[in-house]
């Protein structure tokens, strides 16, 4: 079986977008696909490019063929060079400043979660800790005062014998 990763085409007459999709070469182009990969919309400025780097490398390892389009695509994402072994497979996909700013949100927002969990571990030891010390100068005490009763106790004891005597 040939398998191809290629466009399958989406949207309304004069606004298509696309899926990149891995088929057996011999089916229709929208026709039953075996994964989809990827997504490609020229119509939005810059265009959208969303491909599963992880996933193309698999299918390229596997001996499926991209399309032209396809191939101009992974070589503006970096995956044709990293299934290539070229040293050089940075994305020079163009991202939209929306897009932008609303990843740089969600790092600081993740950022700040990971710090607000590590606060939060910091105080939950504290409060152990304080609690442990806490049991500690109980049992310090508790056993103190044992030691006086058992003292108080004998002291009575000897001075009857001494008496008896």
């Amino acid at each position: 079986m040939a398998v191809r990763i290629r466009l399958k085409r989406m949207g309304k007459i004069r606004s298509p977008f696309y899926r990149v999709v891995v088929v057996d070469s011999r089916k229709k182009r929208d026709g039953r696909v075996i994964e989809e990969v990827g997504k490609y919309n020229p119509m939005e400025t810059p265009s959208l490019i969303q491909i599963e780097s992880e996933r193309v490398q698999y299918w390229l390892g596997v001996g499926a063929q991209p399309s032209d389009q396809v191939k101009h695509l992974l070589d503006l994402t970096g995956d044709w060079a990293k299934f290539k072994g070229a040293k050089n497979t940075e994305s020079r996909v163009l991202v939209k400043e929306a897009d932008a700013k609303a990843t740089e949100t969600a790092k600081a927002m993740e950022e700040a979660a990971k710090d607000a969990e590590k606060l939060k571990a910091a105080q939950a030891e504290a409060k152990a800790k304080a609690e442990a010390e806490a049991k500690a100068e109980a049992e310090a005490a508790a056993k103190a005062a044992e030691e006086e009763t058992a003292e108080a106790e004998e002291a009575p004891a000897a001075e009857e014998s001494t008496e008896e005597a």
